[in-house]
Order: structure tokens, then C-alpha cells, then sequence
């Protein structure tokens, strides 16, 4: 099935250039692109998974934008600053004249980003099906510099990007996690979903580690980590976190799972990431991770680790210690085997 809008737009026969490639930004492993020439498209996409998907389906992609195009489909990520940075970057990168087509259902902000577009570039008549419009203006217009991205600073020494986990800030989750883990750490450590960096900068403070992972499956994430985390010991890996398979086990995993695959939380997620770590560590390695509350993750962890306990945490947080992981384990052992122990006071 075409996509609904995107069919609906491209049907008029010169909503796209001739020649020359095509730029579609933030297109997903789900997103239909069938009414594009596929010879001539470029896919940017930074989330890992995504990445591989579209891979193997056959599509040219890359992290990160290259030479000039000659015409671009933008589809709208649900972050505002995310989604100017996209279209200030297509609005430079695509040949003047080209089109900018912007795609984007109504849940995601897409009248917002509408309304602050036409300020400074001149936007066709929107096409509005299944919950959501496109549009397109001529690339070359003056963007206001307050679109292009920009570094923000949520703590001293530290840089984020548009988009990202907890850009404006350290997450609470993360600064609970780091304030609960013990003072020596193990040799061998992993951080899984690292996003840009603080935790894992808190892990090597810590006496005992000699290096560090950080698995991170958005690009613009890692490349954050990278500028923030300039100790020698640590590594940085672009890849699904709950797919991902290491050269070698870790002593010790750090994580503050994601916890949305869209706007509704998704507790999968979290379980994944749980098994995933399990299935990372040595058979005497330890987990410390942090999750909200209402989350429930006991079930996989009682399914992967024979010690469980909870360590800390507020109203929101609670912050897990498991060891010793489960050979083979994807049933639910017995609760009472593995009760989870209460916070220590």
C-alpha cells in the first residue's frame, strides 16, 4: 500500500525533479516509499534499527546527509528543534529551486512546524489525509539562523544535539542510577542506550573499570558521547543495543532503558533491553539499571537473572541491581526464587 500522502502528493508529474537524487530524511523500517525512483533516493536515517532495515530492503542510506540534491522528502520527527534542524539543513543542502516536500501526521506537531515555515519560505497549499498533511516549499529560501542546529549544554562539559534523550538536561533517571552504583565497579563494563554520555562518565569516575561500551542506537546521540567522553577506556558503538552481540561478555551493564516506540509507552522495550543485557553479561556479571515505576519489568527479570533487588529510587524511579544471569533464560522462574527485595534505607 502507498503512502497516503506522500501518493497523494507526488502524483502531480513534476512534484519531483527529473534527474538528480533524492534526499528523504527520517523516512523508518515501516515508512512506504514505493512511489519514489529508488535508483535515485538517498535515505538519512540515524537510528540504528531503522538503518539495518531499510538497508535490506534494498534502499541507499546513511546516517548523515551527503553532496547536493536535487529535491527532498522531509518526514517530520516528533521533536520541534529536531524537525527545524532537518528542514534548515534540506533547505540548504537540496539545489535552489528544488522541492522540499514536508510530510507529518497532526499528533507529531506538523501545523505547528506549517505555521512557524511560512514565515520565511513559501509553502504550497497542504494536503491533508490520514490524520496528518504534506507540503512543499522551493529550497534556497533565508532560514532564520535560530532553525539550524545547535549544540545545547545540559551540564558542565557536555554537549547534546537536537532530538536526543534528554537534550535540555540530566535525566532524573540517569542521575538517580549513577548516585545508587557502588564504588568500585567491575573491569569490563557496558552502557546500553549511552545516549550522549553522562552516565558512562559517571561509571568511569568509578574505581576498578578499565573500559566501557557505550551502545547507542541514534547517530546524533553517539556522536555527542564521543565529544563528551574523551577518556581512552571508552568505546563508542553505533547499534541496536538489544541486538547487539559483543566480542567478548561484560562484568558489569549499565542502562537506562528507553522505554516509547511511539507515543504510548511500550514496556517491550525495556524487557528487550533487560533480556539483552542478560544475554551480554558473564554468569557472574551484574546489571544496574533504573526504570520508572509504573513499568513492569520484574517478569523478564525474574526470566533472566537469579538476583534481583531493588536498590533505590523516589515516586518516579527505581533503580535495579540483577546478577548472575540465567543460561537460556526466557521463562519466568519461580517468583519466590527471585523476590524483589525492597530499597535499602
Amino acid at each position: 500500500m502507498s503512502h497516503p500522502r506522500v501518493s497523494l502528493a507526488l502524483a502531480a508529474p513534476d512534484a519531483l525533479p527529473a534527474e538528480g537524487r533524492i534526499a528523504v530524511w527520517r523516512a523508518t523500517r515501516d515508512t512506504d516509499l514505493s512511489d519514489l525512483p529508488r535508483e535515485r533516493v538517498q535515505v538519512i536515517q540515524g537510528f540504528a534499527p531503522d538503518f539495518d532495515a531499510l538497508k535490506a530492503r534494498g534502499f541507499d542510506v546513511v546516517a548523515e546527509p551527503g553532496a547536493e540534491y536535487t529535491g527532498a522528502i522531509v518526514f517530520l520527527p516528533r521533536a520541534k528543534a529536531e524537525a527545524r534542524a532537518i528542514l534548515f539543513e534540506a533547505n540548504a543542502r537540496i539545489a535552489a529551486g528544488g522541492p522540499v516536500w514536508v510530510d507529518g501526521a497532526k499528533h507529531d506537531g506538523v501545523d505547528s512546524v506549517l505555521k512557524d515555515l511560512r514565515t520565511w519560505a513559501v509553502v504550497t497549499p497542504p494536503l491533508a489525509k490520514a490524520h496528518g498533511k504534506i507540503f512543499a516549499f522551493a529550497a534556497g529560501a533565508a532560514a532564520p539562523a535560530e532553525w539550524q542546529a545547535r549544540p545545547g549544554e545540559p551540564a558542565p562539559g557536555f554537549v547534546t544535539a537536537p532530538g536526543v534523550f534528554s537534550a535540555d538536561g540530566i535525566d532524573r533517571g540517569s542521575a538517580l542510577l549513577a548516585e545508587a552504583l557502588p564504588a568500585k565497579l567491575p573491569a569490563r563494563m557496558a552502557d546500553l542506550g549511552a545516549g550522549w554520555g553522562w552516565l558512562a562518565a559517571q561509571v568511569l569516575a568509578r574505581e576498578g573499570v578499565e573500559s566501557i561500551d557505550l551502545i547507542e542506537a541514534e547517530h546524533a546521540a553517539l556522536d555527542c558521547a564521543r565529544r563528551n567522553v574523551t577518556d581512552p577506556r571508552a568505546r563508542f558503538i553505533w547499534a541496536d543495543a538489544t541486538a547487539y552481540v559483543p566480542e567478548a561478555r561484560y562484568s558489569g551493564i549499565v542502562m537506562n532503558p528507553p522505554f516509547h516506540t511511539s507515543r504510548a509507552a511500550d514496556p517491550a522495550l525495556g524487557a528487550a533491553f533487560i533480556r539483552a543485557a542478560a544475554s551480554m553479561l558473564s554468569l557472574s556479571g551484574t546489571l544496574w539499571m533504573v526504570a520508572n515505576r509504573h513499568l513492569p519489568y520484574e517478569e523478564a527479570l525474574r526470566a533472566s537473572f537469579h538476583e534481583i533487588e531493588e536498590l533505590a529510587g523516589d515516586g518516579g524511579f527505581k533503580i535495579i541491581r540483577a546478577a548472575k544471569p540465567i543460561v537460556g533464560g526466557s521463562k519466568p522462574v519461580a517468583a519466590s526464587r527471585t523476590r524483589m527485595a525492597r530499597p535499602r534505607r
